[in-house]
């Protein structure tokens, strides 16, 4: 949810000036927790921001025009992450989600960790599940499911195996049809 406050509104009245900068001040300590509670305007690629090193030119773009929530949903990750890709889900311009994949170390390597976040843009409880699964024979996954207004996740895989991440949601776990509905390689791979 994206909450704005307009100085217009109460200009002169002192208490409705503290009023604002109170809720302001309880509300802002959920962009570090809440990826989708940052404003839709975002600045050139935050220096919060941390690329992989094979962050790929789609990769960059996405960073540097979503740098806010890369940088929120990166904290979600823990210390060491660096963002590699992200999707808005199910499109661009149908954005009910965003799907934010992070590494530490190279990307496409062998022993790099993987960790996904899968933000609810829609900033009202939705059903939601994100799964991350190795390409071994005994396949392994991890996975977060429920009903969340901010986000699913985070679900980790190590070592980056090649392996799938899968970010589901509809708007009741009783639904039989999902909003979104998207699998992508958790890594660049051959």
């Amino acid at each position: 949810m994206s909450i704005r406050f307009s100085r217009s509104g109460l200009p002169g009245r002192s208490r409705g000036r503290s009023l604002v900068a109170t809720i302001a001040a309880i509300f802002g300590c959920l962009t570090l927790a809440a990826p989708q509670a940052v404003a839709a305007v975002n600045s050139p690629l935050s220096s919060q921001v941390r690329l992989a090193p094979n962050a790929d030119a789609k990769a960059k773009a996405f960073a540097a025009s979503h740098s806010r929530q890369v940088a929120a949903a990166q904290t979600v990750c823990g210390s060491g992450y660096s963002f590699a890709t992200g999707y808005a889900l199910p499109t661009p311009q149908e954005r009910f989600g965003t799907l934010f994949i992070y590494s530490k170390g190279s990307w496409a390597g062998p022993d790099a960790p993987v960790c996904a976040v899968f933000d609810n843009n829609l900033g009202i409880p939705r059903w939601m599940k994100l799964k991350i699964c190795d390409n071994r024979v005994d396949v392994t996954c991890h996975s977060d499911e429920g009903n969340y207004s901010q986000y699913a996740g985070p679900v980790y895989m190590s070592p980056n195996d090649c392996g799938t991440i899968t970010a589901l949601m509809k708007n009741s776990a009783s639904d039989s049809v999902y909003i979104v509905n998207r699998t992508v390689s958790s890594a660049p791979c051959d």
